[in-house]
């Protein structure tokens, strides 16, 4: 693949990578809401990230600033995407690297297999890298005989947890530290069988495990955060230090890049640099900031490749509407204010990108129908639109994509489905003021199912309407409790008060009348 194929977009393939989940979200949701445990994990470690970030982002002045430079940057980037690109190309090409183009996912494995074997080595490191996970690439390494070992602390914990990441930046953040002591002991052969659930113990103990791992591996594998079109230049950030050892101490380095996470000048990166650790972790800055260009004789990898994935994203690309999702920077803001997650966690989506950028990035890299239930894990609350450092409109990209399923249904089936058929019945009512009244009226009918008492949002009680047992309102009630409708509507009361106003007021005389 090249630069030219920009113009032909794909979608991620089937039976490859993990963007597509085995049940589609309900059906997972329903198991994962009677886990009590990964629910008090995940509100606990989202609320105290919310908590961070809200804090350090009340700092700056100038935030909304900031996000409206983000978002223009990326806008300007994807709008030019092409150039950029072979720009990059020329560049890291000039400067002692190579890079490769995979159209998708099967494409990036086989590259990267490739390279691996033509160095000699059975084993690489890693740096935390979705995308990676997104093509699965330590599944595709493993079959060849080439085992990839995870630096970054929480993927670890995921690896030797034989588990999947469920957040974007804290793949463990489902796992508790007494868990977490427990995968050590059973899945680490040099640990203390003493090991404390202490967060210092365990980070002792995963460094211990890694040490030797980084200092015998000839061959590194890494993601990026950013790379500089203008200079060739690849960003990574991290809290860790285990990428700066990653990209420092092998002697070759292969980077997977999806082709979005270009900027065009070194310049840009002031905008992102300010904006990623804020949004992620919370702080200020990111501890590690580390940058290469090219290869630089006698100084770190000797081998630079550069595998730039398409994947589905020009399909992405070419979508007018859908094309913002790209502008993600991973930060994982969305999902820590989202309630659908917090309540649901991320294996529920299926895929590497879980929560609410998931729901609109996932979709649109494999097609819509191969993940038709995820535009609709939202409540459409808007706080994930909010919260995002470049400022993705998330709940319009969920409404189009919602919008896109409903259309291919429509051109795929000869009846309506039954939520299409009740939406044109409505649609029918409404459009008739006289239809539309006496359908008002008529659901006053509905206080005969308030039978049950519930307790609303201000703590009173109210009379709910529980689970109705018909097909088109059925599986709607099952997860939503409806007031009972009062006993008069807003248009009988704007009636009667209008009637009594006009009744009770004094009448004039047609002529001038007295003035004194």
């Amino acid at each position: 693949m090249t630069a030219v194929h920009l113009g032909m977009p794909v979608v991620s393939p089937r039976g490859v990578g993990h963007l597509r989940g085995e049940e589609s979200f309900p059906e997972f949701a329903r198991h994962s809401l009677t886990d009590t445990q990964l629910r008090r994990n995940l509100g606990n470690a989202t609320r105290t990230i919310r908590d961070k970030r809200a804090a350090v982002v009340a700092e700056l002045p100038d935030w909304e600033e900031l996000r409206e430079a983000g978002r223009q940057l990326k806008v300007h980037t994807m709008a030019n995407l092409p150039a950029y690109l072979v720009q990059l190309e020329e560049v890291v090409t000039a400067r002692g690297g190579v890079v490769h183009w995979a159209r998708d996912a099967t494409e990036a494995n086989r590259i990267v297999i490739d390279l691996v074997k033509a160095t000699g080595s059975d084993e690489v490191v890693k740096v935390k890298s979705m995308a990676t996970a997104e093509i699965a690439l330590n599944e595709a390494l493993e079959a060849e005989g080439i085992a990839a070992f995870e630096t970054d602390l929480a993927e670890l914990i995921v690896q030797l947890g034989q588990d999947k990441p469920s957040h974007i930046l804290v793949p463990a953040i489902h796992r508790n530290r007494a868990e977490i002591r427990e995968i050590f002991l059973r899945e680490m052969g040099d640990v203390d069988p003493e090991l404390t659930d202490d967060p210092a113990a365990l980070a002792g103990a995963a460094r211990q495990h890694l040490r030797r791992k980084f200092l015998s591996a000839r061959v590194a594998v890494s993601g990026a955060n950013f790379a500089v079109a203008e200079t060739g230049t690849l960003a990574v950030v991290e809290s860790e230090g285990n990428g700066r050892m990653c990209l420092t101490l092998p002697q070759t380095l292969i980077t997977v890049m999806g082709i979005e996470k270009l900027v065009p000048r070194e310049q840009d990166l002031e905008v992102f640099l300010q904006l990623l650790p804020r949004s992620s972790t919370g702080e200020r800055m990111n501890p590690y900031t580390s940058l290469w260009t090219g290869v630089v004789p006698g100084d770190g990898p000797q081998e630079f490749h550069l595998v730039l994935l398409d994947n589905g994203r020009t399909a992405v690309l070419s979508d007018a509407r859908g094309r913002d999702a790209l502008n993600c920077i991973r930060c994982s803001a969305c999902l820590n204010v989202c309630p659908v997650y917090e309540r649901a966690g991320g294996h529920a989506y299926g895929s590497v990108y879980p929560g609410p950028i998931g729901a609109i990035l996932s979709p649109q890299l494999t097609g819509v129908e191969d993940n038709a239930s995820l535009p609709y894990a939202s409540s459409l609350c808007g706080a994930c639109y909010d919260v995002c450092p470049v400022k993705i409109n998330i709940p319009e990209i969920l409404v189009h994509l919602r919008a896109a399923h409903t259309e291919t249904y429509a051109a795929e089936h000869r009846l309506p489905s039954v939520e299409a058929a009740a939406m044109k019945a409505v649609a029918w009512v409404m459009r008739n003021p006289k239809r539309w009244t006496l359908a008002v009226r008529s659901g006053r009918l509905g206080r005969v199912l308030g039978r049950r008492r519930g307790v609303i949002a201000r703590g009173g009680a109210a009379e709910m309407i529980g689970r109705i047992p018909l097909p088109v309102v059925g599986p709607w009630t099952d997860s939503r409790d409806l007031k009972r409708p009062p006993q008069q509507t807003f248009r009988d009361w704007w009636s009667a008060e209008h009637e009594s106003a006009t009744s009770s007021r004094p009448s004039t005389s047609s002529g001038r009348g007295d003035q004194s």
